[in-house]
């Protein structure tokens, strides 16, 4: 899958997308623990991704299951996912093929809501899909409004190449966004103005791993020259916080 995507879109990909890469990965960069995000690209991937998201469960990695929106039992599956001890849930617009604000997905989102659990959704566009808004900022906002509860974390920093609306819609709510596949893609300018106009204890570090090598993405982050307090929230503090919680 990692070579299929890089030939594809053209975008490198550093590790092999083994769970061991990984793991030799975050020893060689000092990370504790990564939060492993997968994604069911149709309904019946549930049961695989559920069952291997428990077995590769530990200390330091924490898996993310996945509901597919077209599963006739996604509510069932958010109950069975809070029940099994998971932390929560990880879905992709453009993979899954929905629009974030459409109307349908509301008991899925009133479940997860209810049940506490982390859904991490990526936000705003994709490298391989036409660029059109399935989960852009007023999307974003129109799910918060309607599940004001939900702990959502927005992936790229609240939403990929859609950083100006980002700006004028989300920045500044207590609205979670991890920082991955953004760093190198903003202006300094703009990203530092984001990074300290957001409530601090709503950004967490991410990488994309294999998409983006952690070791480089822990040397942008370090190397903005951010407080160190601030720095020890987006690489730990908010994460432990928020992990801790569910």
């Amino acid at each position: 899958m990692t070579q299929l995507l890089s030939e594809t879109d053209q975008v490198q990909s550093f590790l092999d997308g083994k769970l061991s890469s990984l793991i030799a990965s975050m020893d060689a960069n000092s990370i504790e623990t990564s939060v492993l995000c997968s994604i069911a690209t149709k309904p019946s991937q549930f049961e695989p991704v559920f069952q291997w998201s428990q077995k590769i469960c530990s200390d330091r990695i924490i898996p993310l299951a996945s509901v597919h929106p077209q599963d006739s039992s996604g509510v069932e599956h958010v109950h069975q996912i809070a029940e099994s001890g998971l932390k929560g849930i990880k879905m992709h617009p453009y993979y899954q093929d929905f629009y974030l604000d459409d109307p349908q997905l509301d008991p899925l989102f009133d479940a997860i809501q209810a049940e506490g659990l982390l859904l991490t959704m990526h936000t705003g566009y994709d490298f391989a899909f036409e660029w059109i808004d399935r989960a852009s900022p007023q999307q974003i906002s129109t799910v918060i409004e309607k599940f004001p509860d939900l702990k959502l974390v927005t992936t790229h920093l609240g939403a990929w190449q859609q950083w100006d609306a980002v700006e004028e819609l989300l920045i500044g709510k207590p609205i979670y966004m991890e920082t991955s596949f953004s760093l190198k893609y903003l202006n300094h300018k703009q990203l530092m103005r984001m990074l300290l106009a957001h409530p601090s204890d709503y950004i967490l570090f991410g990488t994309d791993s294999p998409w983006t090598d952690q070791g480089g993405e822990i040397e942008a982050l370090s190397g903005l020259g951010l407080p160190e307090e601030l720095l020890e929230r987006f690489f730990y503090g908010n994460a432990k916080r928020l992990l801790e919680s569910l």
